[in-house]
């Protein structure tokens, strides 16, 4: 990796009692004589400055376990790397490295009228897509709501629900009777079989349905369908994040690379296919191949134990799945609140924060706020949920220590994501290539998309690259992915 150096200011001068560098008990490397950061100090975030000196030396000491260094990064790079190889060859990884057997990516030809059906939450959508020489022409979506008792209870329930979801909107569309495709979004950690076919792995999110083991939910569907006669056929099945690819890629034929940040996390890309080990199809003529990396379970074979501090113990052992989704609990939306909140907490049994905020009530939506705040100048509301958090009389102090510990939160969270993007920018070393970005804190933290270009670019200096929001990857990526697999069906002999 390389230590190229950008002539940034040696300072830099934020409200809020920021500027400068960090200096919690390292400085990584000494400022240039002209002024300018080194490779090193370009990662570290600015240091907390109070009236009381003593107080914010003592808390930067405090929060140095969650600084990280230009080190520390190339080293989790390095770790990546070595996952993610071992993962493609079907070897002890963390890094699933899931074929999703979708060979290529939009290219203006696709036509036709496609459903989607996107599971992923207590609210799912079926929609329908028609698309004219690559262009989306019409665009029809409906909201349906799964109870608790379809997420908890067995399995086939859910999915003749799902299927009668389907059969509701088709009829409303006035399409019951036509044959249609439909590319289903399942975002759930599954075993692909093909671009068609693929076995949970596990529940996650709020879903706990039993009898599912084993069970193909592609075929599984399908069979639901059939039983409604229904004449729409399962093209495809895919996640979230192969969707934000796919969407991306309509938009601009530079992205190569899909991800999510948002409740959680993950990502894929486009990697050549003789570099994948597992197949299940004949895949003679297919030259690259999007490969889902499900990197929220990086480090759950303990290979990122050194990154991990007391703050990140407490949020994993407060979980729903204690010591799996390693990496999630880093930078998901679903846990940075619950980082923010154990930081607090530890700094009050330190007294050096006034009290510690109840476990759960602060969230990710705090996060976002007290940065919002912190880059205004600004304090008021920050204090305010401080206060009902915490149920104690908060100072404007507290209020800036709060942000400070959010700043300190969202740059790990952006260093670590960007880490992961800037090796696969390096290993498809492509002379420029696109990031198409889905989820809510991508879209919603104020700082987290610039964060990113910049540790990005520090990391994979000579790769040319641009982030750009992605929309919809499960809905019409879906479709768009059907309509992928309908062209190259169409194609083969």
């Amino acid at each position: 990796m390389s230590t190229a150096v950008e002539n940034i200011p040696a300072v830099e001068t934020l409200v809020n009692g920021h500027s400068g560098a960090y200096h919690g008990g390292a400085t990584n490397g000494a400022a240039l004589a002209n002024g300018a950061l080194t490779w090193e100090q370009q990662f570290l975030p600015p240091a907390l400055h109070l009236d009381d000196r003593a107080r914010a030396s003592q808390i930067e000491s405090r929060l140095a376990p969650l600084v990280l260094c230009g080190a520390a990064l190339r080293r989790v790079g390095d770790v990546f790397q070595r996952e993610l190889e071992a993962g493609l060859r079907e070897r002890p990884s963390s890094l699933q490295m899931e074929n999703t057997y979708v060979p290529e990516l939009p290219d203006g030809t696709e036509e036709g009228v496609f459903l989607a059906l996107d599971l992923g939450g207590t609210n799912f959508r079926v929609l329908l897509l028609e698309l004219r020489a690559g262009r989306l022409v019409r665009e029809d979506v409906k909201h349906y709501h799964i109870s608790d008792a379809l997420r908890l209870g067995p399995g086939e329930e859910l999915f003749n629900f799902l299927a009668d979801c389907v059969q509701d909107f088709v009829r409303a569309e006035g399409m019951e009777d036509e044959e249609m495709s439909l590319g289903f979004t399942f975002s759930f950690p599954m075993k692909q079989h093909s671009i068609s076919s693929g076995e949970l792995i596990t529940w996650t999110k709020s879903f706990k349905c039993s009898g599912m083991q084993g069970v193909d939910v592609a075929a599984l569907l399908q069979r639901c369908l059939r039983e409604r006669n229904l004449r729409v056929t399962v093209q495809v099945l895919l996640n979230d994040t192969t969707g934000t690819l796919v969407a991306g890629a309509h938009t601009d034929p530079e992205v190569a690379i899909g991800v999510i940040l948002g409740t959680g996390s993950n990502g894929c890309y486009m990697e050549r296919a003789e570099r994948v080990q597992h197949w299940e199809a004949k895949h003679e003529r297919v030259r690259d191949v999007v490969v889902d990396i499900e990197w929220g379970a990086f480090g759950d074979n303990g290979c990122l134990d050194f990154l991990r501090s007391s703050f990140d113990k407490e949020v994993d052992e407060n979980s729903l799945l204690p010591t799996s989704f390693t990496f999630e609990k880093y930078i998901g939306g679903k846990y940075l609140g619950d980082l923010l909140c154990a930081v607090l907490r530890g700094l009050a049994r330190d007294g050096l924060f006034p009290a510690p905020p109840a476990w759960g009530a602060v969230d990710s939506a705090h996060v976002s706020l007290f940065e919002e705040e912190n880059l205004v100048g600004a304090w008021s509301q920050t204090s305010e949920a401080l206060r009902a958090a915490c149920g104690a009389p908060v100072t404007r102090h507290d209020a800036l220590v709060a942000q400070h510990v959010a700043r300190i939160v969202s740059n790990r969270a952006a260093q670590l994501v960007s880490v992961c993007i800037a090796s696969i920018l390096r290993r498809m070393n492509r002379a420029r290539a696109a990031v198409a970005v889905d989820g809510s804190v991508f879209k919603k933290h104020p700082r987290i998309s610039s964060l990113m270009d910049k540790y990005i670019a520090l990391l994979a200096p000579h790769h040319q690259f641009t982030l750009q929001g992605a929309e919809d990857g499960s809905g019409k990526g879906s479709a768009l992915t059907a309509a992928i697999a309908a062209r190259v069906a169409a194609r083969s002999p």
